[in-house]
Parts: C-alpha cells; sequence; structure tokens
C-alpha cells in the first residue's frame, strides 16, 4: 500500500544528509561572522536549530564539522568543474567553463567560499592540510593542457600547481575584502592567466574574450 499524502517515512540516510548539511551551514554563517577560531559547538548549534547530541550524532568536533565543511566544498565543486567542462568540446573551452562555474559557486555560497578558502588557512594544520588537498584535487584538470600545448614535455613539473594556487589567492583576495559579489567578473582574467603557458598569449587571449 502506498502511504497518505505527506506521510511518507523520510529515510535515515536523507535525514542524516539534511542534518549535516544544515550543520555546515551553520558553521560556515558562525564562522563568517566571529571568525573560526571564536565559534563554539553552541553557537552552531543555536543556529542551525538542532540538539547538542544531533550534532555528536554527526561529527566529533568543531575541528570535524570544519573538515567536513571543507571536503563537501571541494566535492561540489569538482563535481560542476567537472559537469560543466564535459559539455564543450576543446581543452580551452573547457578551462574556461570549469572556471566560470567555479566562480559562480563562489559567488553563490559567500559563506561556504569565505569559511573554506579564507578561514582555511588559520584554523589549524589539519584544516590547512585539507586546503592544500583541495588544490591538488584540481591539477589533473589542467594538466591535460601539456597534451594540447605545443611545449608540453618543456613546461615545469609545478605548472598546475602554480596556476591553481595562484587562482585561489586572487579569489582570497576578493573574499577577504568582501568582494564576493564581483568575484565572476575576474573569469577573462583567470582564463588568460591559466591557459597563457600552455597555448601562449594571443590564442589565451582569444579564449577569455
Amino acid at each position: 500500500m502506498r502511504p497518505a499524502p505527506g506521510r511518507q517515512q523520510l529515510s535515515r540516510e536523507f535525514i542524516t544528509q539534511h542534518q549535516r548539511a544544515r550543520i555546515i551551514a551553520a558553521l560556515a554563517e558562525e564562522t563568517v561572522s566571529k571568525g573560526y577560531r571564536a565559534v563554539t559547538v553552541a553557537d552552531i548549534v543555536r543556529r542551525a536549530g538542532i540538539a547538542r547530541n544531533t550534532f555528536y550524532e554527526n561529527f566529533s568536533s568543531k575541528e570535524d564539522c570544519f573538515l567536513a565543511a571543507q571536503d563537501y566544498a571541494v566535492g561540489e565543486a569538482l563535481r560542476r568543474v567537472v559537469e560543466a567542462a564535459s559539455k564543450v568540446d576543446s581543452w580551452q573551452a573547457r578551462v574556461d567553463a570549469g572556471i566560470a562555474v567555479f566562480l559562480r559557486s563562489v559567488a553563490g555560497e559567500p559563506a561556504l567560499a569565505r569559511t573554506c578558502i579564507v578561514e582555511a588557512l588559520s584554523a589549524g594544520p589539519a584544516a590547512l592540510a585539507r586546503y592544500e588537498e583541495s588544490l591538488q584535487a584540481f591539477v589533473p584538470l589542467f594538466r591535460v593542457g601539456r597534451k594540447v600545448s605545443p611545449h608540453g614535455e618543456d613546461l615545469p613539473a609545478t605548472l598546475e600547481e602554480t596556476i591553481i594556487g595562484g587562482i585561489f589567492w586572487i579569489i582570497y583576495q576578493r573574499i577577504a575584502l568582501g568582494e564576493t559579489d564581483q568575484i565572476e567578473e575576474l573569469l577573462p582574467e583567470l582564463v588568460e592567466f591559466a591557459l597563457t603557458p600552455y597555448v601562449g598569449a594571443a590564442a589565451a587571449k582569444r579564449t577569455s574574450s
């Protein structure tokens, strides 16, 4: 028999995912408001509108919640970037599409972006390590450029890390200055910056225009 309308049973997995998302969102909002070090579990619980024991059913500590926020942010960003890049043919166009959707994600979720890009650098060794891992997650997407570049074999081994680090640093600065709402305006500049070492300044300029 079908359950009566409005009385469907939600799965435990759905409830858990929803609770975790609410808690992560609350952590991000509190972090923006106070700075990560000043935030307490009580602050997170109050903003999320949950019981304290519900927090500890999902996370072992404030740091555990912060690391989960980083994992969530990176996972979502990668998913969106890969999805956007898969819809175009050339590698240059994929870079353009990927950076565009990444900037859109930052602009659309400013609290989470600030938490994972700005606050992560001062939230402790584990958060900093997770931040560095997040940068590495984007390396394969850029390394494909070596196959289309006439200089592929001669490009520096650390080129991808340098490009990704530069992109994140520019975004960091804009967020820190409170200019997250203008972040998407960086697209042409960042695309040209990312493509130039692989295809040359002229081709990079054409793609970013």
